[in-house]
């Protein structure tokens, strides 16, 4: 059985929003939209991740990540990187920070041969402002 807990002040709306924005960076993702990827982040962010270099903060994170997601991608020749997440396991809202834990597989083929990582462990921090919920920070564990 998943647990999703909210902690806080929050209300159905903000995990709605909250989640649309999560949402919003994986579906990007599948897409190689990296534009749209970046927006659903602060302007500050701090990633954790499963290749070189592991780490990306500050200002336009998000595209360093991307651009080193794509070089290491084509190191390892891996084409067609998908995410499903899952349910969210836990969710904590206080105020305008909130908390995501959940499961999540990434697909992908690796010199055309199809590969899944299933019982990752994707983690979100958010931060709401007048514009809405933004990520500011994200980790992948990889299973």
């Amino acid at each position: 059985m998943i647990a999703v807990v909210a902690a806080g002040t929050a209300v159905a709306s903000d995990e709605t929003e909250m989640m649309a924005a999560v949402n919003q960076f994986v579906d990007s993702f599948n897409k190689g939209d990296v534009k749209t990827l970046a927006s659903a982040g602060a302007d500050v962010v701090f990633i954790i991740d499963e290749f070189s270099p592991y780490e990306w903060h500050g200002a336009g994170a998000c595209a360093r990540w991307s651009s080193d997601y794509d070089a290491d991608a084509k190191k390892n020749d891996i084409t067609d990187g998908h995410v499903t997440l899952g349910k969210p396991s836990h969710i904590d809202v206080v105020g305008n920070h909130a908390y995501v834990v959940g499961p999540a597989n990434y697909a992908y083929n690796e010199k055309n041969k199809s590969v899944t990582e299933a019982g990752s462990i994707l983690t979100i921090v958010l931060q709401k402002n007048t514009s809405g919920w933004h990520i500011i920070g994200w980790a992948w564990a990889k299973h």
